[in-house]
Parts: structure tokens; sequence; C-alpha cells
């Protein structure tokens, strides 16, 4: 394991180019109260801002850390004064975004003409512009209630609202999710799959991690950041991936709860082991650079045994692939 994935990061090296390019921008749009910052702060378990939250104002902005690539999220308050403003001003805002993120309200019927008439709008502007970024459109607010109690007219709408979307422009690069932050998993799988879109190293991550969940005998390996984005995983079946997408959440809220605090490098014995279904799931925290943010390990094992050093070697592995 450890030479050939060493032989994959070194020849991954040369083929990548040496020029460090500016920060990359994800632009989330879509009408006011449509759901955007609901979903960002989410992704940063800011749970408790969510219940008091006021409408943006005007466009927001934060910086963070992807897989040690920078990326500038820009949050675009929806409430027509400001959409009015962007569309008249659109090299400000529009211009250099590489991923765009529209939001639409799947519960507000009534304003789903007017979103998809702003996603028009939003598109035009990025013909202006010259810019093909892929949007991803999040059918978001579609709950886990109204999937139990209305699947068939969600299942409906779902529908017949993205043929709308499609027909409403001839636009190459469009997907969907259908998301709700009353089910989180939702949002880390929608948002994880897009960032790693971006991240040319993504197929080593995978690999590494597949190598080492067979090494330790795991079911399945699930690496997560601080930002909750899935960076990669391993599933045996299509059991395990359920099982470990469903208790991700869980084990990120837990862990920001109990302040959890265990470092691979020097604190090996600290994580946290629940037995549920026959099975044990073993959360820990990685480390991987001084002073960065941490990394999270959740597997899945039908015991909790695993030795000290299969843990280090992955760490050490990892760190190669991310940070040198």
């Amino acid at each position: 394991m450890e030479k050939d994935l060493k032989q994959s990061i070194l020849y991954l090296k040369k083929e990548e180019p040496e020029a460090q390019v500016a920060a990359t921008k994800i632009l989330f749009t879509g009408l006011d109260d449509a759901g955007k910052t609901s979903i960002i702060l989410a992704l940063q378990r800011e749970f408790s801002k969510i219940a008091v939250l006021s409408p943006t104002r005007g466009a927001q902005r934060r910086v963070f850390d992807f897989l040690g690539k920078e990326i500038a999220e820009w949050d675009l308050g929806g409430q027509i004064s400001y959409r009015i403003s962007y569309l008249k001003n659109p090299s400000k805002f529009f211009d250099g975004t590489e991923i765009a993120i529209y939001v639409i309200d799947i519960q507000n019927k009534p304003r789903i003409p007017e979103a998809i008439s702003y996603f028009k709008d939003v598109v035009v502007q990025f013909n202006q512009l010259e810019i093909e970024p892929p949007i991803y459109i999040f059918l978001h607010k579609l709950d886990p209630a109204l999937r139990r109690g209305a699947a068939n007219e969600m299942q409906n709408l779902t529908i017949d609202l993205k043929e709308q979307v499609k027909k409403a422009t001839d636009y190459k690069e469009l997907y969907f999710y259908e998301t709700s932050i009353y089910d989180f998993s939702t949002i880390i799988r929608a948002m994880s799959e897009i960032m790693l879109s971006l991240y040319p190293k993504s197929e080593l991550i995978e690999k590494t991690i597949t190598e080492f969940a067979k090494k330790i005998d795991s079911q399945g390996v699930v690496v997560i950041d601080d930002n909750s984005l899935v960076i990669g995983s391993y599933y045996k079946d299509d059991e395990t991936k359920h099982l470990l997408t469903a208790s991700t959440p869980y084990f990120l809220t837990l862990n920001d709860n109990i302040q959890y605090t265990g470092v691979l490098e020097n604190k090996y014995e600290d994580k946290m082991i629940v037995q549920r279904f026959g099975k044990n799931f073993i959360f820990k925290q990685i480390s991987l650079k001084k002073d960065s943010t941490p990394y999270y390990l959740l597997l899945l094992k039908e015991d909790p045994v695993f030795q000290k050093e299969d843990f280090f070697f992955f760490a050490n592995i990892m760190k190669e692939i991310l940070y040198k």
C-alpha cells in the first residue's frame, strides 16, 4: 500500500502546474427566504443561528480552506432591491464565478415562477460576462416530514420544477439536488460532491481511504473536514453507505457539543465508539498540519480493534497528498 500510494502522489505532483491560482468563487443566489444562508450555517454547524436568522443584507463573503484550496463563498441576499443591484452591476457580483448554487424554496409554490424568472436573469448575466460555471439547483426545504406525508405530491412537484428550470434556458451544465436543513446529510452530500469536483486529487484520496479501510478491516470509512464536507469515503456496500451517511451529522454535532479535542499524532486513544446494529461506529479527530483545522474519521467495523500504527500511517499519507 505504502509504495503504490507514494508513487501515485509523486506522479500527480508532476502533472500539477506549479502556479497558484486565486481563490475559487462559489456563488449562492436565489430569492430571499430560499434558505441560502441557512445552508451555509448548517455546514458550519451553527444551528442556533438559523432559528434567529434575519434576511441577508447585500452580498456576504467568506473565505475558507478546502483541501489546501482557498474558496471565496459569496452569499447574495435575495430581496428584490438587492437583486436589481446585482443585475445592474454584474461584473461586481457575478464575474469570476466558478460554481453557482441557485436555491429554490420548494415549499413556497406561489414564488416558484419568480424564482425561475430570476434564474433566467442570472444565466443572462453569465452569458454576457462570457463565463459558464456549472449551476447546481438546490430544490430546498424538501423536509423529511414532506417526504413522508406528501411523497407523491413532492415527487411530482420536483419533476415538474426540474422541467421548468431546464426549459427556462438552454444552459449546458445544470445539476439538481433535493436538500433540507432538517436532513443535514442531504446538504453534506450535495456540497461535498460539488466541492470535490474542484479538486484534482480526489481520486488519490479515495484510493488512500479504500486501502486504509481494507487494511484495518473496516466496512466503511468517511473523512470529513471542519466545514462538514466529505473529502473522501469507502463503503463496502449500500447498507454501509446508508448507515455512515445518516450517522455523519450526528457525530459531527456530538463532537461539537462535547468539544472533542483528540489529536492523532500524540493521542491515539482519543476516539468515540458507539455500538449500534451490532456494529461499532468509531469517530476520531486527526490533525494533519500544525495550526490547521482538523479532519475527522468515521469508521464502521465489526469490532473496535485496530492498530495505532495504521492511523499514524494513514495520517502521514494524507499529509503527503494535501500539503507536500
